[in-house]
C-alpha cells in the first residue's frame, strides 16, 4: 500500500529558505519510491532574502509559504492544515530556511526555540511513533522535538555538534553517504550538504534516508 508523507520546506533557496538540491532529491526519491507526498511549510515572512549571486542581503520581504511554492511547483500548504493522522512520515529537508525560518538555530544556537506550527506537527509524528527523517541542518531541532537525548548527526561540523548537545541531544559523526537512527524514536537523519561536495553525494544519503523512513512505516504493517 502506498505511504504518506509530509514534507516541509523552508523557503527557496540555500541562504534563506530550504536547499533545493535536498528538497528536490528527496521527492525524486519519494515518487520513485511510490509514496505519496504533501508538502508544506509555515505561512510566515522569511528572516531575511539572501542574493544567492552575491551572498548578500537583499532590501525585501519574502514569505516562506509562497517561496516554498516554487520547489512545489504550486502543490504546498500551510504547515497549520497538516493532520499527522494523514500521513504514515515526515521529512524534513535542510537549507539555512530550517535555521533561520523553520526556527531561529542561526541566531540562538542551544537557546533557539522551533517555529511553533513546525514544531506541534513534529511533535505530533513523535508522539504517535511514526518515522521522521531530517537533513542537513534540520536534526539540530531534533532535541526540540523529541527532548533530551535523542540521537542524531549533521555530519562532522564541532560547532553544531557542540550546539546540539548543548541542547541534550546526542551527536553521531557520519559520513554524507550514511545516516544515522535512533531506533527508539524511529528518527533518521543524513548531513546532506553539511557534508557534500556534489549533488550526487548529497543524494547518496538522502536516498538512503528516504528509503530507511519509508522501509519504517512498514514496520507495522499487517
Amino acid at each position: 500500500m502506498s505511504k504518506k508523507v509530509a514534507v516541509i520546506l523552508s523557503g527557496c533557496g540555500v541562504y534563506d529558505g530550504a536547499e533545493i538540491h535536498e528538497s528536490v532529491i528527496t521527492l525524486l526519491r519519494l515518487d520513485q519510491r511510490g509514496a505519496q507526498v504533501q508538502c508544506f511549510a509555515p505561512d510566515i515572512a522569511q528572516l531575511h532574502v539572501i542574493n544567492h549571486l552575491t551572498g548578500k542581503e537583499m532590501p525585501e520581504s519574502r514569505n516562506v509559504l509562497v517561496e516554498s511554492a516554487r520547489i512545489a511547483r504550486g502543490n504546498v500548504k500551510d504547515v497549520r492544515e497538516a493532520d499527522v493522522d494523514d500521513f504514515d512520515a515526515l521529512i524534513v529537508p535542510g537549507g539555512f530556511g530550517a535555521a533561520k525560518n523553520l526556527s531561529n538555530f542561526a541566531a540562538d544556537g542551544a537557546g533557539c526555540c522551533v517555529q511553533p506550527d513546525v514544531l506541534a506537527l513534529a511533535e505530533a509524528f513523535a508522539e504517535a511513533g511514526k518515522p521522521v527523517g531530517l537533513m542537513c541542518i534540520s536534526p539540530a531541532l531534533a532535541a526540540k522535538i523529541y527532548g533530551p537525548g535523542v540521537t542524531c548527526t549533521i555530519g562532522n561540523d564541532a560547532d553544531t555538534a557542540t550546539a546540539i548537545g548543548k541542547m541534550g541531544a546526542t551527536h553521531e559523526d557520519c559520513a554524507v553517504t550514511d545516516i544515522i537512527e535512533d531506533k527508539a524514536r524511529k528518527l533518521v537523519t543524513t548531513p546532506a550538504y553539511m557534508l557534500a561536495q556534489s549533488i550526487s553525494e548529497a543524494a547518496s544519503g538522502i536516498n538512503k534516508l528516504v528509503d530507511r523512513v519509508l522501509e519504517l512505516t512498514h514496520e507495522n504493517d499487517a
